[in-house]
């Protein structure tokens, strides 16, 4: 079954959504719940060659980071579970792949913006392109 939950989360209330459900699964089935946190870099949204002079530390992007999981997991009650959370940078849509991979992940709950398909499809949701490429079963929370 289900034993490795990741649940990428940007502290949105649909995140915060995700998480608690993650919860629920993971305490009955008893699996463990990765919360990932993926911090945009001026190179993932202009390329690598280009920054237009905007300089973020990665200090800043893991401080940043860590206080969207603190965010999203403010009020929850995770003691009947283990979590495992992770700061990276990036796209998330490419972190978010290579997480799935690297960590044998066997379920990824993530929230949904409600866009639905016209709009998600012009703004490329995150959540409709990782349901798409990932190897693993992917559950969308509304």
């Amino acid at each position: 079954m289900f034993k490795r939950i990741l649940v990428p989360t940007d502290a949105s209330d649909h995140s915060r959504r995700a998480l608690k459900k993650a919860i629920e699964l993971a305490e009955t089935i008893h699996a463990e719940v990765l919360l990932l946190h993926v911090s945009y870099t001026p190179q993932a949204y202009w390329g690598y060659t280009v920054s237009y002079g905007i300089t973020v530390s990665q200090e800043q992007l893991e401080q940043n980071g860590e206080l969207a999981l603190e965010a999203t997991l403010a009020g929850m009650d995770t003691s009947q579970v283990v979590i495992n959370k992770r700061v990276e940078s990036g796209h998330p849509l490419t972190v978010i792949i290579e997480q799935i991979e690297k960590e044998n992940i066997d379920l990824v709950i993530m929230g949904s913006h409600g866009y639905g398909a016209i709009t998600g499809s012009v703004l490329g949701s995150i959540s409709q392109r990782v349901l798409h490429r990932a190897n693993c079963p992917v559950l969308i929370v509304k």
